[in-house]
C-alpha cells in the first residue's frame, strides 16, 4: 500500500514528543476515572454515612453522569474553540474540587453538589483527549490511539477497585477521599506547565468568533452526519452494562445478589478492569489494520454482553457459579473498548474543524444510557424489595433499543464513508509535491 492512502497531507509527525505531551493529557484523564469511579467501591459505605436507600443511592451517580452527559456538546464546542489544554486545565480544577467536596460533606444534599461538580470536570477530559491524538499524531494511528486513551482511563478504574478501596477501609472516608484529591492537583500543575495544543507548523486555521448561530451550525452539521448518529449509537449499546456494573451496582449485585464476600466482589471488579484494558489492546490493532471489523467488533460484544447477563440472572440456583461470574466479568471488559467503536465511526464523518462537537455527540451516548439504566435499577430495587434479576432486567431494554437505531444507520453511514474516502483520494492525488 502505498503511503499516500494512509497519510493525509499535513499529518501530524506523531514520534516520541506527541507521546510525551499525549501522557500528560491522558494522565489528566487517568485521575478523572479514579474520581468517577471512587464511588463504585464506596456505595455500600455511602448508603451507610448518608442513610440512605437505593433509589438515592444511583441519585449520586445519576446526577454525575446527567452532568457529564449534558456537558459533553458545550466541551465539545469549547475543544474546538479554545483548544486542549484550556479545557484540560478547568476540568482538573472542576473535579479535584469535586473529589475534595465529597471528602468532607457533611450531608447528602453537599454530597450530590460535590458529585455535580466533578461530573463536570470530568466530562472536560475525553473529548479534549482525543483531539490532543488527533492533533499530535497522523489519522491512521487513530483508532489505537483512541483505544490507548481509553486502556489508561480503565487503569483509573483498576486505582480505584484496588488501591482506594482500600484507603477506604484501612483510612476511613474522608482521608481516603480528600487524600485522593491530591492527584487532582498533581496533573493540574503538569498540564500546565508542560502540555502543548499541538506540534509546531500544525497549528489550526483561525477561529473567528461567530457567535450562537455558528454553534448552533457546528451542532446541526455533525448531527447531519449518519456517521456521528450511528458513532452516539454505538456507544450508547455497548457502553453502559460495564459502566453501570463498576460504576454502582456490581458490588452490591455480587454481595447481596450473589452472596460473596466484598474480598471477592473487589477481585471480580478487578477483573472487569483487567479484560477492559487487554481487550482494548486487542480492539484497537484489529480496527488499525482492518476498518471494517468496527461494526462486527461492536454487536458481537452487545451480544456476548446480552447472552451473558441472561444466562447469569436467569440461574435457577439461589447463585449463579463463580465460573458463570468469572465469564461475565471477562465479558463486561469488552463494553469499554466496543465503546470506543463509536468514534471511529464519527471521526471519519466530520471535518478537523467540527472533530470536537461530533466527538461530544458521541460520547453522550453511553452516559445517557448509562445514566438511565443506574436509574431504572435503583427504582425497581425498591420496587421489588432489592431483587436483582428483575432490576438489571433493564439492561436489555437499553440494548434492544441501541441495537434497532445502529441497524437502520449503519448502511447510510457506511455509505456517505465511501463518498469521503473516494473524494479524499482524489484530493490526495492533486496535492503538488513539495
Amino acid at each position: 500500500m502505498s503511503r499516500a492512502t494512509t497519510t493525509l497531507p499535513g499529518d501530524p509527525p506523531g514520534g516520541r514528543r506527541a507521546v510525551a505531551v499525549w501522557s500528560i493529557g491522558v494522565a489528566v484523564y487517568f485521575v478523572a476515572v479514579i474520581f468517577r469511579t471512587s464511588l463504585g467501591v464506596a456505595g455500600l459505605d455511602a448508603a451507610d454515612r448518608f442513610h440512605v436507600n437505593a433509589s438515592a443511592l444511583s441519585t449520586f451517580s445519576i446526577l454525575q453522569l446527567l452532568v457529564y452527559a449534558g456537558m459533553q456538546i458545550p466541551v465539545g464546542l469549547l475543544v474546538d474553540r479554545l483548544g486542549t489544554k484550556k479545557v484540560l486545565c478547568l476540568g482538573a480544577v472542576l473535579f479535584t474540587a469535586g473529589q475534595l467536596g465529597f471528602a468532607f460533606s457533611p450531608s447528602y444534599g453537599t454530597a450530590l453538589a460535590s458529585r455535580a461538580l466533578l461530573g463536570c470536570g470530568d466530562a472536560m477530559t475525553f473529548i479534549s483527549v482525543l483531539r490532543l491524538g488527533t492533533r499530535w499524531f497522523p489519522a491512521r494511528r487513530g483508532p489505537f490511539v483512541a483505544q490507548l486513551a481509553g486502556l489508561v482511563g480503565m487503569a483509573g478504574n483498576l486505582v480505584s477497585t484496588l488501591v482506594l478501596a482500600r484507603l477506604l477501609h484501612g483510612l476511613g472516608w474522608t482521608p481516603a477521599f480528600a487524600g485522593s484529591a491530591l492527584a487532582g492537583v498533581v496533573v493540574l500543575v503538569l498540564t500546565l506547565l508542560f502540555l502543548k495544543d499541538h506540534p509546531e507548523g500544525h497549528e489550526p486555521a483561525p477561529f473567528p468568533h461567530q457567535g450562537a448561530a455558528y454553534v448552533r451550525r457546528q451542532i446541526a452539521e455533525a448531527w447531519r452526519e449518519p456517521g456521528t448518529r450511528l458513532g452516539m449509537w454505538v456507544h450508547f449499546t455497548t457502553q453502559f452494562p460495564a459502566m453501570v456494573f463498576l460504576l454502582l451496582w456490581g458490588l452490591p449485585f455480587l454481595v447481596q445478589a450473589q452472596g460473596l464476600s466484598r474480598a471477592t466482589a473487589g477481585e471480580l471488579l478487578t477483573l472487569v478492569v483487567l479484560s477492559n484494558m487487554v481487550i482494548g489492546l486487542v480492539y484497537g490493532q484489529v480496527v488499525a489494520r482492518h476498518h471494517a471489523a468496527r461494526l462486527p467488533l461492536a454487536l458481537g460484544t452487545v451480544t456476548a454482553t446480552a447472552v451473558m447477563w441472561a444466562l447469569t440472572l436467569a440461574w435457577p440456583g439461589a447463585h449463579a457459579p463463580m465460573t458463570l461470574l468469572l465469564v461475565l466479568c471477562v465479558v463486561l471488559g469488552a463494553c469499554g473498548p466496543a465503546s470506543m467503536l463509536g468514534f471511529d465511526f464519527a471521526r471519519p464523518a466530520n471535518p478537523p474543524e467540527r472533530q470536537g462537537t461530533a466527538s461530544g455527540i458521541t460520547n453522550m451516548g453511553g452516559f445517557i444510557a448509562s445514566m438511565t439504566t443506574l436509574f431504572a435499577i435503583g427504582v425497581l430495587l425498591d420496587a421489588t424489595g432489592d431483587d436483582y434479576s428483575i432490576a438489571f432486567s433493564a439492561v436489555f431494554v437499553l440494548q434492544a433499543l441501541g441495537l434497532t437505531q445502529i441497524l437502520r444507520l449503519r448502511g447510510r453511514a457506511a455509505r456517505r464513508e465511501r463518498e469521503r474516502l473516494v473524494a479524499s483520494r482524489v484530493e490526495t492525488v492533486h496535492v503538488p509535491a513539495a
